[in-house]
């Protein structure tokens, strides 16, 4: 336990977390620090007539208020879209100029119009309060299967019907021969649901400004401070990246949502400037519901083409993808490469065409969440699975086994481009089926029908490809107090991170892990990083920290070797020792590092064991694995209880499995959430976020979820070191479609062939009474 590997070791970082010395943003306090509050449009669409900024000067204590013209004439750029997308005819994406505050037009409920800055909190909410702006409502359309109607009103004038991109891939004239030529094809159109992200931690910033250097220090919650500071610089205020530091402490969740730049960040950077002060930001969790970026929203078509005997030969979907009134930083590229990516599954399909088709419309931008296209994908094609199984009257887990991939054929390429490198699909179904007894349930549903309730079981088995950054950053410093400092350039947000790194780099070099520090998020101390996303850390970050140990044994092998007067190659190191070979001499790995340190420091000309390595990271992962979910519904009221959850995943080799456990059941909370509860809701009527609340949006509480029982097997990766699979996204990938299959089986027996989500009582009961009556 001391120095190995894939042991359930606690998390280390737990102990200061729980007691309250965790420090984060909203804990950050600036001497001379002042509080801004922004004023947001309360219509989905409207041109700003005018805004009268002396109602809210005139505020006692309001120091300032700045409008999307103070930064227009200050010579800021918009908040961009990093992903250049074209459509299938050639032509670019339209574009979507995001500035920091509105100019001219408001295109979302919640769009900033000006922030107001006060000597205290309340004087800038009072100042807000008192600030006068005038609109002229305009047309707005927030519904995504009526944004591409001739009718709809348009987001963006230069954007006809709403179309921001056609996209596709995929071979289209070998797909549409393969449906020509199909025994069967089965359809089905699926909606997944807008998700708001509702981290634990709203979003807050601080900014302060050196005048005399001409440079921005940021604190903000974030997944990666370096994307942060490079779009701040170049595309926002035109400056060099190295007059912004970005620097981010402890993060409370984050899910994708606070990967990128938003206008708050920008906003308090440039009042900071203009006042020469610091100046705060906090969101409130109403505020957040209309200004993070929500998940999800699309419109799935999806064909299935099969032989006779069951085998798929193709598939093709169309895509209707939200992206909201703008293009966030990565928006693009959530439907379309991501999710295209993982379409294939697990699965032999010969061929696989994708459409895509980007439309705006008067909501809040959408982008990343947990599983970023991947969750979207999965989950047509489990359905499509489930549906076809149904209408051929086979077997929904032969239909899977027939299909899957085997072992000898890896690696193997998809039509999608992706190579697999490892996985052993049929032997994670099987050991699925196992745990959860499935040849036991049909005495399990006739108990439940005793009881006067419908017991269904749902079956998906889910593919994941990770991403992210192609480089990763690992420095290890040997500090000054004994303690050893490991700097990173990920970001923990709640994963566990630290306990990890810890444990491999005292793996490594037989450190007792409470000898180690992990460093991260300020990007002056670290000079590159690639961030938190994609579940990426792991195998990113891991093989950076391989390359910085193997550095520092062999510089302390030479420093050794000057310590003792020996050769390096007669010293040997181990258990983290080096000693002279055939002899008792040796020193311990922290004992010669600061003594060659404190050698340094008096001009002497010596080896010391700091070491920085980058490393490239050459591929990545495929983490997969079997959901399995069985719910009771009650058909006269639709009330729906999930009452086991088992998932078998293969994450590859689990440095930890306690905190990989942990993962999963966090992931499938979320997903079971965007399946049963949550709904984002806008009146189509005026655009108005209707569950802008807890109130009105339902998250999974203790008492929605069953326990989660989690195997794992391990099928090592084949392409980094570590044999490490990013398992930080794969819950909320799998368990949708397993709780959705898991309804329709439920309520197979009363006609019912699809529901989508979430499925709300309100809605269970619709559809059990329309499927009677039909």
């Amino acid at each position: 336990m001391k120095f190995g590997l894939s042991q359930p070791m606690r998390r280390v970082e737990d102990p200061r977390l729980l007691r309250g010395h965790g420090r984060y943003t909203d804990d950050v306090s600036l001497p001379g620090q002042s509080w801004g509050v922004v004023v947001r449009s309360p219509y989905a669409h409207a041109a700003i007539r005018s805004i009268d900024k002396a109602p809210a000067l005139a505020v006692k204590g309001v120091l300032g208020v700045f409008t999307g013209e103070d930064l227009k004439k200050a010579g800021l750029g918009d908040v961009p879209c990093m992903i250049p997308l074209k459509s299938r005819d050639g032509s670019p994406r339209a574009e979507t100029p995001r500035p920091a505050l509105a100019v001219g037009r408001v295109r979302h409920v919640g769009d900033p119009v000006a922030f107001v800055v006060g000597e205290t909190p309340q004087a800038a909410r009072d100042g807000a309060e008192a600030l006068a702006v005038d609109y002229e409502e305009l047309p707005s359309v927030t519904e995504l299967a009526r944004a591409h109607e001739a009718s709809a009103p348009l987001v963006w004038d230069g954007v006809a019907r709403n179309l921001c991109f056609d996209w596709e891939t995929g071979d289209k004239a070998e797909t549409d021969r393969l449906f020509k030529e199909a025994a069967h094809v089965t359809r089905l159109t699926v909606v997944n649901n807008r998700i708001v992200v509702a981290s634990m931690e709203a979003r807050a910033a601080v900014a302060e400004y050196d005048a005399t250097s001409n440079r921005f220090t940021l604190h903000a919650n974030t997944q990666g401070s370096w994307q942060l500071k490079d779009m701040l610089a170049k595309f926002v205020f035109n400056l060099p990246p190295e007059q912004f530091r970005v620097i981010t402490p402890d993060v409370g969740g984050g899910f994708g949502m606070k990967l990128f730049l938003y206008p708050e960040h920008v906003m308090v950077c440039f009042a900071a400037r203009a006042l020469g002060r610091p100046v705060k930001w906090a969101s409130e969790r109403s505020e957040a519901f209309l200004s993070d970026t929500h998940g999800r929203d699309n419109i799935t078509t999806g064909e299935l083409a099969l032989d006779k005997d069951g085998r798929f030969l193709a598939l093709r979907t169309r895509t209707l993808a939200n992206m909201g009134a703008y293009l966030s930083n990565y928006a693009p590229f959530i439907p379309t490469g991501a999710g295209s990516k993982v379409l294939a599954s697990v699965y032999g399909f010969k061929s696989v065409y994708v459409n895509v088709l980007g439309l705006l419309t008067n909501t809040t931008p959408v982008d990343a969440y947990r599983g970023a296209g991947r969750p979207e994908a999965n989950y047509v094609v489990e359905r499509l699975i489930d549906t076809a199984a149904r209408e051929m009257k086979i077997d929904r887990v032969e239909i899977r086994r027939r299909n899957m991939v085997p072992p000898s054929a890896m690696p193997w390429k998809t039509p999608m481009g992706a190579t697999y490198d490892s996985g052993d699909f049929v032997t994670v179904l099987d050991a699925g089926l196992k745990k959860i007894d499935w040849a036991g349930f049909p005495q399990r549903r006739q108990e439940a029908a005793r009881r006067g309730r419908r017991r269904g079981i749902g079956l998906a088995y889910y593919l994941e490809a990770t991403g992210g950054a192609p480089t990763e950053r690992a420095e290890i410093r040997f500090a000054e107090d004994g303690m050893v400092d490991v700097l990173v350039g990920t970001q923990s947000t709640g994963q566990g991170h630290e306990t990890a790194y810890i444990m491999l780099t005292a793996a490594e070099l037989g450190i007792p892990h409470e000898k180690i520090r992990v460093v991260q998020g300020d990007s002056d101390e670290i000079p590159t990083g690639g961030g938190t996303g994609g579940a990426r850390s792991l195998y990113s970050e891991g093989q950076a920290i391989l390359a910085t140990t193997a550095t520092v044994i062999e510089k302390g092998k030479r420093a050794a070797g000057e310590a003792l007067e020996v050769a390096p190659a007669d010293i040997v190191f181990e258990a983290g020792r080096f000693s002279v070979v055939g002899t008792d001499r040796a020193i311990g790995i922290i004992d010669l590092a600061l003594t060659q340190r404190k050698k340094a420091a008096a001009g002497q000309d010596v080896t010391t064991l700091d070491a920085a390595e980058v490393a490239e990271i050459k591929a990545h992962t495929f983490p997969n694995g079997c959901h399995i979910a069985e719910v009771e519904i009650d058909p006269a009221t639709g009330a729906l209880d999930v009452v086991r959850y088992i998932v078998c995943d293969d994450v590859g080799h689990a440095i930890n499995p306690l905190i990989v456990r942990g993962q999963v059941h966090g992931g499938v909370a979320q997903g079971i959430g965007q399946a049963v509860l949550e709904h984002t809701v806008y009146d189509p009527a005026n655009g108005q976020l209707v569950s802008g609340t807890f109130m009105d949006y339902g998250i999974p509480r203790a008492d929605d979820l069953p326990d989660i029982d989690v195997d794992l097997l391990e099928i090592p990766c084949e392409t980094n070191p570590l044999g490490v699979k990013g398992a930080g996204e794969a819950g909320a990938v799998g368990s949708p479609p397993a709780v959705i299959n898991a309804v329709v089986d439920a309520l197979a027996e009363d006609g019912v062939k699809h529901v989508d989500m979430p499925v709300t009582p309100e809605r269970l009961w619709r559809t059990i009474a329309a499927a009677k009556a039909a």
